[in-house]
């Protein structure tokens, strides 16, 4: 197959709307647009902001949007009807890693800091927010719960909040904790209102966050479109790596109809200047960002099914292998110049435990606490 020739072919659709909710992680999504990276591909896109997950998910499935900016989790959910009505979705590629926080209240992180040890300094059964039932951020908030001793599903109450209403609810003494994506918990703990304890990053590092994601029936119908659309986001997740591009951006993301959040506190937050000295959140990096990789896939099956959300299956891989639409990145990156990683990443998560994408039943069992 000469995939050059292929990801070069006219686009079957050539006007595309394009979902995202608003998240320092759709950085990419409005660069995209901003700077008609799509034209060079043969692409309009039209950006929709989203008010919720559940919000995007409907109109995706509906066919009121023809892609969006998605948690990775809500793809694979909605994929096993857990998440939504069942449909078959796929992931095109992978947008960004890391930039997701989990913030205590200030009487949890006084607490905390107090008995030393999260299930002493609880007391009362707390209210803890994340943002869908199967997204990114309950993954990640259970999973670090677990990893303290805490039972996520006996020993707290989850709710779910959209994320620019995280901080309000915060403020409010409705919540005891929470986990969103930049820049709210940043936000909240700027204004004093709660205060960071960990990051998704240290939870999973280079964890893949959002995703590129659409209807597994728009990449059969418009195969070209697709590609054209990967390259296009490839070209905006590489732009951002560009000195000076982040702190740009944030100018736009600040606006009314994108954001609505100050422009110094995002770009704070896509420049690093968190703590942690250095960008947390990742776009691109050569193109180490960017490949959908199916063992990462595989690891939110492991935790649906951690938390009984599904019966065990024995088919994770073929999920994968059908979801996520590495033929058509591989296709669309070479096109562009986009290096694909050679090694497939065995990350150790907070609780020391790896995972290297095989034998996932045994992976399930080896943990202590799950449904």
């Amino acid at each position: 197959m000469n995939e050059s020739r292929h990801a070069a072919a006219p686009p079957e659709k050539t006007h595309l709307k394009i979902g995202f909710v608003p998240l320092a992680d759709a950085a990419p999504v409005v660069a995209a647009k901003l700077l008609e990276f799509g034209h060079a591909h043969g692409l309009t896109l039209e950006l929709s902001r989203q008010p919720s997950w559940a919000a995007l998910r409907d109109k995706l499935l509906a066919g009121e949007l023809d892609a969006a900016h998605s948690l990775y989790g809500l793809v694979y959910g909605v994929q096993l009807g857990i998440g939504g009505p069942q449909t078959d979705m796929a992931v095109l590629m992978v947008l960004n890693r890391n930039g997701q926080a989990i913030s205590l209240s200030n009487r949890l992180a006084d607490a905390l800091a107090q008995h030393g040890t999260l299930p002493r300094a609880l007391g009362r059964k707390p209210v803890f927010a994340q943002t869908f039932p199967t997204g990114t951020h309950a993954m990640w908030l259970y999973y670090w719960l677990a990893a303290q001793g805490v039972h996520p599903l006996r020993d707290i109450e989850s709710v779910v909040i959209p994320p620019p209403q995280m901080v309000a609810a915060l403020a409010e003494e409705r919540l005891d904790g929470l986990c969103v994506g930049e820049p709210w918990p940043t936000l909240a703990q700027r204004r004093g209102m709660g205060r960071t304890v960990v990051r998704s990053g240290e939870i999973w590092p280079d964890h893949p966050e959002k995703v590129l994601a659409c209807r597994r029936d728009f990449v059969e119908r418009y195969p070209n479109t697709a590609r054209a659309l990967v390259q296009t986001m490839l070209e905006a997740c590489r732009w951002l790596d560009g000195a000076g591009h982040r702190a740009e951006i944030a100018q736009w993301l600040a606006r009314p109809e994108m954001l609505g959040a100050d422009a110094d506190l995002i770009a704070s937050v896509l420049e690093g200047e968190t703590g942690l000295g250095t960008p947390d959140m990742k776009f691109f990096e050569d193109g180490a960002v960017n490949y959908p990789l199916e063992s990462e896939g595989i690891w939110f099956l492991t935790q649906f099914e951690r938390w009984g959300m599904m019966a065990r299956r024995e088919d994770y891989q073929a999920i994968a292998q059908a979801l996520n639409q590495t033929t058509l990145y591989r296709q669309a990156a070479a096109a562009i110049g986009v290096k694909v990683p050679m090694v497939s990443p065995k990350p150790v998560f907070i609780d020391g435990r790896a995972w290297d994408g095989e034998n996932a039943a045994a992976y399930v069992e080896g943990f202590p606490l799950k449904a």
